[in-house]
């Protein structure tokens, strides 16, 4: 019997120090990028020990992702040939996130979700100005067809079957395929003045979705694609990691003053779901939902406001936020750190909610939110005659 547990013990003290010379090695990029002169520092996109992270070093590294010559010593050998930047574009995100054995299918299922499409936004808001003489979805921000069918490409069966029902019953919010937003002239304004509400979605409406950057105000900073979400940056736009390369990078204003570069991430780390270490902040998904209805600000308890107050220690009025100044009122119930006796402690997040295939879609083309978003109040709080999990599908 001792023979047997000295075996035991023998074999499970291996496994142990395999695991910990591996979870060692594998804090160590096989590329050069991290080198010293280079991107020395910079913080692991993922727990070294996670399977993201083991699976990224086990392909080959930095290069992975962001392409380049992972052999190089210097910086414009190292960032040629197919280099990207940003990796979560969702141009190019089929070679990159979503290549063979990492997250096959996201960038096919982005690129029709209105994330990318906006085309409830654009149906809606032209339909108001008497643009279209239907309630048939039909443009979006971009040419986008769907060839692999009405099924979704993710989901549960149920989920699937429930999704084909609704597209028979609703075809005008389940469109095949959009074609970008036309672009009328002046003398075409002119002729038919309501195609300015164009003009004005345009303008106004369209800088939202994840196939541009955020715009280059406070609160707004963000990346493309996948990275929108995935990846944080501050109100500020400045790096704030311990890479000294990123940390290097300035701009000289007209008077030759220096100031650090903004538009970078805050970190290099990807923000996910609790196996990541965090999910992603309500300061993310406000970076685009700070307009419209005001989704995203108005859960925080900020209401926009005319004056700067409350003024700072030195009597300066408060910075602009997305544009805009606010007063803090009170938070959304769901976001408050207390909520009522026998509930949980530690407010909710936005992703809470809102389900991995609302965000990422499905792979088919959504012509309105009420197409695309899993979750109803109910679906927590029950119905005054039933509870959620007596509740059928939808």
């Amino acid at each position: 019997m001792k023979k047997w547990l000295w075996m035991l013990l023998t074999v499970t003290l291996l496994m142990a120090l395999t695991l910990f010379l591996s979870s060692v090695a594998l804090a160590d990029d096989p590329t050069t990028c991290d080198d010293a002169g280079c991107h020395e520092g910079i913080e692991d996109i993922r727990d070294p020990n996670s399977g993201m992270f083991i699976q990224i070093n086990a392909l080959g590294g930095c290069t992975v992702c962001h392409g380049g010559d992972g052999t190089a010593t210097d910086a414009d050998t190292a960032h040629g040939g197919v280099f990207y930047p940003d990796p979560g574009s969702v141009w190019i995100a089929e070679n990159t996130c979503g290549q063979s054995g990492c997250h096959e299918g996201y960038p096919y299922n982005l690129e029709r979700a209105l994330m990318n499409t906006e085309a409830g936004k654009i149906q809606g808001n032209t339909w108001a100005w008497g643009i279209p003489d239907s309630y048939a979805v039909k443009w979006g921000n971009y040419d986008v067809d769907d060839p692999d069918g009405a099924t979704p490409a993710m989901g549960t069966d149920s989920y699937k079957s429930y999704m084909e029902a609704l597209m028979v019953k609703f075809p005008d919010v389940f469109p095949q395929s959009l074609t970008k937003l036309p672009a009328p002239s002046v003398d075409e304004i002119l002729a038919d003045p309501k195609l300015a509400g164009i003009t004005y979605q345009q303008h106004d409406c369209q800088r939202c979705h994840v196939g541009v950057k955020g715009r280059s105000k406070r609160g707004d900073w963000r990346g493309m694609g996948c990275s929108a979400c995935h990846i944080p940056y501050s109100n500020e736009g400045y790096y704030e990691g311990n890479d000294p390369v990123l940390l290097a990078r300035t701009v000289t204003d007209e008077e030759g003053n220096e100031s650090p570069m903004q538009g970078v991430l805050l970190k290099h780390t990807i923000f996910g779901t609790r196996e990541s270490g965090q999910g992603m902040p309500v300061e993310t998904c406000n970076s685009c939902h700070n307009r419209g209805k005001r989704i995203g600000t108005t859960f925080q308890g900020f209401m926009e406001f005319p004056y700067g107050t409350p003024f700072d220690e030195n009597g300066n009025m408060q910075p602009k936020l997305h544009t805009k100044k606010y007063l803090f009122m009170k938070t959304d119930l769901h976001y408050e750190l207390e909520s009522r006796p026998e509930n949980p402690e530690g407010r909710m997040l936005c992703q809470d909610c809102h389900t991995g295939l609302e965000m990422h879609g499905d792979g088919n083309i959504f012509g309105t939110t009420l197409a695309q978003v899993e979750i109803e109040c109910a679906d927590c709080h029950g119905t005054p005659d039933k509870y959620p999990w007596e509740l059928p599908l939808g």
